[in-house]
């Protein structure tokens, strides 16, 4: 885990740029593994746009929140800023060891649910959220979830090289 905090403070694709925000060791993350929460903004602007949140553990809580979380603000919206974020972190999450990784949203977020398509991910299932665990959350995660499977070496069904 320690090169997780050697990890580059920025990450550009030329039209957006992810600047840490935090890093938090596994011990401290409340059951996500170890996690970078990263601002969005327009390239070569300290203005943010909104956030992404990369989550290396396993267990209940990157099942239902999933490996990668986002959000937009609405001005900027529209523009495929978390798609774009989301293919910036999967280079993280490869070298991390993972070949797929989980995004989930809710059924009726139609504009997240076009940003996990566009990155060719696979919707799994959709399950409804335990109540204990939507307890444990105090209401921070909707009771039904769709889990998309993203295959970060571009596959579909877990082909190609990592």
């Amino acid at each position: 885990m320690r090169w997780l905090f050697r990890r580059p403070a920025v990450m550009t694709d030329g039209v957006i740029d992810l600047a840490v925000r935090r890093r938090e060791h596994a011990s401290q993350s409340g059951g996500f593994g170890a996690v970078i929460d990263f601002e969005i903004r327009p390239h070569g602007s300290a203005h943010e746009a909104g956030a992404i949140s990369v989550r290396l553990g396993e267990g209940p809580c990157t099942y239902y929140f999933g490996h990668i979380g986002y959000h937009i603000d609405p001005p900027w919206r529209g523009q495929h800023w978390a798609r774009r974020a989301c293919r910036l972190v999967a280079g993280l999450l490869r070298e991390h060891g993972f070949r797929t990784a989980i995004i989930t949203c809710d059924p009726d977020n139609y504009a997240s649910r076009r940003t996990i398509e566009g990155l060719d991910c696979v919707l799994s299932r959709t399950v409804r959220v335990p109540q204990d665990f939507r307890d444990r959350w105090n209401g921070e995660i909707s009771a039904v979830k769709c889990i998309y499977i993203w295959h970060l070496d571009g596959g579909k069904s877990g082909e190609g090289t990592t």
